[in-house]
């Protein structure tokens, strides 16, 4: 078994977290931890026991990310960063040959997509993108309903993603103390949770998109602390390929009530899988198959998210539900095996249709095409 000398950019929440289950693994060393705010590493912080200081005494901790790479001798780097700054850190660690695992969304703009393409295709590193959604149940029921021929192929595929916010709320306060990126980010830039499953059946790149936005709609007391603030508060996207499969995908951050968070619905050639949620672990999936000659909706009921149920008696597996865990768990396996879990092509695939949704909803609607870093007419251009 491969040791790995690990760091970690980024201690809000999420990258608390991510690095305790990165230390539950036997071949993982923490090395080394890197933020701009060293209270985050020193200081008791919300939902843990004790500082990440006293956790990992042996870990040295850094102000300066560039530093930390070049003295803290790491095999791999865990991005956790605010989601509109992934970019930059992947690609100073890949240039050093350092593998990376980076949540999502993997980039911020048409720029950072060049030149995390080109970045990742020179590195003898390995990127592998923390796409978690891709690791829940429904996306291997998703995988095996559709390698069986049971779907058939895709036509037609929708996803919600629905965050509710209170902004008195202590999680919402909380979540928010590092950073606004989730105050400022366009909801459907955010695409990446609902578009993972879905694009993992989808061979073909997305290609078209049209979006539009309600316009702030919530209680303008909300953004006293945001003045600039100008988001939509839910945008909605219709995608398509070549070959005219359509997803419409739905995403707002700043739904005043708690609501089941994820949606998913596929219809197929032969059949039709959806997965519902009553409420954070308990989900409904519903199929049937035209390839079965049954037209009978079938149902699975579950209270765990993890894919595999070798999970489920692991105490340790934590982390929206244990997926977190399930996912560092496949990108140490693959990374021994010299791959990425979650390649930097399917990271782009996720990411950069919200990139060019939300430039159409800038646009009024207007239908753009898509195109990506492997594309012959690749350009950082959006369409006139």
């Amino acid at each position: 078994m491969k040791k790995y000398r690990v760091g970690v950019v980024g201690f809000g929440h999420r990258g608390r977290e991510m690095t305790k289950l990165a230390a539950l693994f036997d071949n993982v060393e923490i090395a080394a931890g890197c933020d701009i705010r060293p209270h985050n590493w020193f200081e008791t912080q919300w939902l843990s026991n004790k500082p990440m200081a006293e956790m990992f005494p042996n870990a040295v901790f850094y102000e300066d990310y560039d530093k930390m790479l070049e003295e803290a001798n790491l095999d791999v780097v865990i991005v956790e960063t605010g989601a509109d700054i992934h970019a930059e850190f992947c690609c100073k660690a890949l240039e050093k040959n350092i593998n990376v695992l980076s949540d999502i969304p993997l980039v911020a703009s048409l720029e950072e997509a060049e030149k995390i393409w080109k970045v990742s295709q020179a590195s003898k590193a390995i990127l592998s993108t923390g796409a978690n959604p891709n690791y829940k149940r429904f996306t291997f029921h998703l995988q095996d309903f559709y390698k069986k021929g049971l779907l058939g192929e895709p036509v037609f595929m929708e996803a919600e993603y629905i965050h509710w916010y209170l902004p008195t709320s202590e999680s919402h306060r909380r979540y928010n103390e590092n950073g606004d990126w989730r105050k400022l980010l366009s909801p459907i830039r955010y695409c990446t949770h609902s578009l993972g499953p879905l694009l993992t059946v989808v061979k073909e790149d997305l290609r078209y998109v049209s979006c539009f936005g309600t316009g702030r709609r919530a209680p303008a007391s909300e953004y006293e602390s945001n003045p600039n603030y100008d988001k939509d508060d839910l945008q909605s996207a219709q995608f398509r390929t070549e070959d005219g499969v359509v997803i419409h995908m739905t995403r707002a951050g700043r739904v005043r009530a708690r609501v089941p968070q994820h949606s998913y619905r596929a219809f197929g050639t032969e059949g039709y899988i959806e997965l519902m949620y009553r409420d954070w672990r308990n989900w409904t999936i519903q199929y049937n198959s035209m390839k079965e000659l049954d037209t009978e909706l079938h149902t699975v009921e579950g209270k765990n998210l993890l894919p595999e149920y070798e999970y489920s008696d692991k105490a340790e597996a934590a982390g929206h539900g244990g997926i977190d865990y399930a996912m560092m768990d496949y990108f140490f396996r693959a990374l021994d095996k010299g791959e990425a879990a979650v390649s930097v092509k399917e990271g782009l695939r996720m990411t950069l249709p919200g990139i060019y949704a939300e430039e159409s909803a800038k646009r009024g609607g207007q239908v753009l095409k898509m195109r990506y870093p492997w594309d012959e007419d690749w350009t950082t251009e959006f369409d006139d």
